[in-house]
């Protein structure tokens, strides 16, 4: 693909010229410089609706903690839950709250700040890996998805700068026209990552934008745009700063990343149907369809973005009809337990009319062996895939822990997924947190689903790896579901680790307990997310910036025919 460059004068008028390079000019960004300072206003209790004292924790001072074997472990106080708004104090050598972080922690910090990218002299994301050891390719870039637990971490420290740049800066590449040959995608498409050029001759910096036409596969990154509206809001709930998501521009972003999604179709489902490769698992792995990872984080962002828009919007209605619709499926169609999976063993096919059970006529037999074995008596997940006569039964962790924090899951639901992580702990956490996928390809089942991918064998990278980043995603939803101490134990594992073997990107093996064959060392978000971790376990009012509690208006009385019994 060969994008048009844009050459943008002082005064901010356009020129097209073939090239392939998206441009930025100064004058892009002159419409910005005028958004009020934000409000100095102190950080308040972060849960939307409810109080963080519904926990089934201890919530009167700061949290302290006591190391114990196992699920014994209790978290316990010492000082205040809240924060006051400021650093956290994990950028210097003793931490506010009195006790001496872990050393691991000064060590993420420096990381982190070293791989902040800079434009024109303004801190604007965090570059994927520094690791000079390996080609670069694309680990050079700022990725959207990527940039997500930095920008957190750095939130969480009182430094919501870098964020407001990010923002910003993608929110001015959204707006240039994207093409892949010769085909034209949405206005609305985020980038998937960018990158600062520099021209040592003319002196100058430009930001080169990838929307999919350079990556794997040339899939557009589906949930690029619902990160970003998910970070615009935990911007503004960190900050206390609205004026930023006001903006007309804010507003017409976010809108134009819904329009791609609510738009009318042949569709009969409210799910997203989005190709294989267009979301954290970039490579071909079945996921094609409606992938759970897709529909937790468009339901989160439609959510995220009821709040955001303003209230005059034409939007919000087909938000809510949205939101109702995507509820009732997830719940009632992605979600399995004990009892479900029972019921789908004893699914009768070739039904028809409005009373069929096996609505999808998923054929029992598909059943795969593992997940009668992998099923605990108590607990469940929202499976990975739902679609006609096909069921992906694989565990996928963003998914699951994305559908706790968005309260697409109900609190039920969101405490069963965290009895199903303490029952399976050895294969879903092992020696390393935390799988990005279970069961893990293999054989034949490899070889058809990924292509012969060398870089996807069994218990590698996508396919069964074990990814560090998704630490912060587990504590969050661990807090919420108030089993803290969960996030405890799988954070005392990584830190075990990922300082002496260089901040990996991934683990590979059944258990987690070898450093990826391709892991690339000092992977951004694998620091970032140890941060996050650590920081919204000291603080766990932090948790209000990814957190949404339940709307009680979307549990529909649920109604199932009873075609099959028991």
């Amino acid at each position: 693909m060969s994008p048009a460059a844009v050459d943008v004068s002082q005064n901010g008028n356009v020129a097209t010229a073939s090239s392939t390079i998206f441009e930025i000019g100064d004058g892009d960004f002159s419409r910005f410089s005028e958004i009020p300072k934000p409000i100095n206003v102190e950080r308040k209790r972060s849960f939307d609706e409810k109080s963080f004292g519904e926990l089934s924790i201890n919530m009167s001072p700061r949290p302290f903690y006591r190391n114990v074997e196992n699920s014994s472990r209790v978290f316990e106080p010492v000082d205040s839950i809240y924060s006051s708004g400021g650093r956290s104090g994990f950028d210097t050598p003793r931490s506010e709250n009195g006790f001496e972080p872990h050393p691991t922690v000064a060590e993420a910090w420096e990381a982190l700040r070293r791989s902040v990218v800079s434009f024109r002299g303004q801190p604007v994301g965090t570059i994927a890996a520094l690791d000079h050891s390996e080609e670069e390719l694309n680990y050079d870039q700022v990725f959207v998805r990527d940039f997500v637990p930095s920008a957190l971490a750095f939130l969480m420290n009182g430094e919501p700068e870098i964020v407001k740049n990010f923002l910003l800066k993608t929110l001015c590449l959204q707006a240039w026209e994207k093409k892949v040959d010769l085909f034209k995608l949405g206005e609305g498409v985020m980038p998937a990552s960018f990158k600062v050029l520099h021209n040592p001759v003319r002196n100058t910096e430009t930001l080169v934008a990838d929307f999919g036409e350079t990556a794997i596969g040339r899939v557009a990154p589906v949930d690029s745009g619902f990160w970003w509206i998910i970070l615009l809001r935990a911007y503004t709930k960190s900050t206390g700063d609205s004026s930023l998501a006001e903006m007309p521009d804010c507003q017409r972003g976010i809108r134009l990343i819904l329009s791609l999604c609510l738009s009318k179709s042949f569709d009969t489902f409210p799910t997203l149907l989005c190709a294989d490769g267009c979301c954290m698992i970039d490579r071909r792995m079945d996921i094609y369809g409606y992938p759970i990872e897709i529909q937790a984080l468009f339901f989160m962002a439609l959510r995220c973005a009821l709040q955001l828009l303003k209230e005059d919007c034409d939007f919000r209605e087909k938000i809510i009809e949205r939101l109702h619709a995507l509820s009732y499926h997830m719940r009632n169609y992605y979600w399995l337990d004990l009892k479900q999976l029972n019921c789908i063993y004893r699914y009768k096919t070739e039904e028809y009319s409005h009373t069929a059970v096996n609505k999808f006529n998923v054929m029992p037999d598909s059943l795969p062996d593992w997940v009668f074995d992998f099923m605990p008596k108590h607990g469940g997940y929202f499976i990975g895939n739902v679609s006609p006569a096909r069921m992906d039964f694989r565990w996928f962790c963003l998914g699951n822990c994305v559908a706790i924090l968005s309260s697409m899951a109900t609190p039920e639901q969101a405490s069963a997924i965290m009895d199903l992580i303490e029952s399976r702990w050895d294969e879903l956490v092992g020696e390393m947190p935390l799988k990005i996928s279970y069961p893990a390809l293999e054989g034949h089942d490899w070889k058809i689903v990924t292509g012969f991918d060398p870089k996807n064998t069994r218990w590698s990278y996508h396919n069964g790896g074990s990814w560090p980043v998704l630490l912060w995603l587990l504590t969050a939803a661990c807090v919420k579901s108030g089993r803290p101490q969960i996030a405890r134990r799988a954070i005392e594992l990584a830190e075990s680790r990922l300082l002496k073997d260089n901040w990996p990107e991934y683990y590979d093996g059944k258990h987690g307990r070898f450093i990826g064959k391709q892991a690339r060392k000092f992977q951004t978000w694998s620091i970032a997310g140890y941060l996050v971790a650590k920081m919204m376990l000291e603080d766990p009012s932090h948790l209000g910036m990814v957190s949404l509690e339940e709307d009680k208006l979307m549990t529909p009385h649920c109604r199932r025919s009873a075609s099959w019994t028991l």
